[in-house]
């Protein structure tokens, strides 16, 4: 099971553990014992699904998300609330989970927060095949969750761009390529 790294790129054999034909290990499952964020509390807490400010951005805008979490335990904790972006359909190959914001907060037994995170064009962007950074067109998905493995709940929006060509980044500045 080593290297083992929450952003990982797709294999393109999804994991099945009751076929023999897929991506996996004969002796142990192919998930890591602690997945990346994982934590232990003496209580429990519930994350909501995302909620995204907008279905379509523009390179100039920013993306607006909101998260409840509840404790729903009997005792006061603490939970780390994560934010991931995929890029659905990249021209390279890109991870199926980026982590792109976390916020710890503490909460009483029976208590809900709403947190609120926020992306821009920077936190899309990644090296293409012409060693470009540049933010593409396209369809991302924004997971939430207490860890990589519970970060279940999504939603999904749009990054447009002039021409629906790709963004070029340099130094944080956005500019047209």
């Amino acid at each position: 099971q080593v290297p083992i790294y929450y952003a990982h790129r797709a294999t393109g054999r999804p994991t099945n553990e009751q076929n023999k034909y897929t991506s996996r290990y004969l002796d142990v499952l192919s998930t890591p014992l602690y997945p990346f964020g994982h934590g232990l509390s003496y209580t429990t807490f519930t994350t909501s699904a995302p909620r995204l400010s907008a279905p379509t951005i523009t390179p100039n805008d920013t993306l607006g998300i909101e998260v409840d979490v509840a404790n729903s335990g009997s005792r006061a904790g603490d939970a780390v609330v994560q934010v991931y972006v995929r890029d659905d359909v990249g021209s390279v190959t890109r991870p199926v989970r980026e982590l792109r914001g976390f916020r710890r907060v503490a909460l009483a037994a029976g208590e809900r927060r709403t947190l609120r995170f926020q992306l821009d064009v920077r936190d899309l962007a990644f090296t293409d095949a012409t060693m470009r950074y540049v933010a593409e067109p396209g369809r991302f998905t924004v997971f939430a969750g207490l860890s990589v493995a519970d970060s279940s709940a999504s939603a999904r929006f749009e990054l447009q761009t002039r021409d629906n060509r790709p963004w070029g980044v340099v130094r944080g500045c956005p500019v047209v390529r």
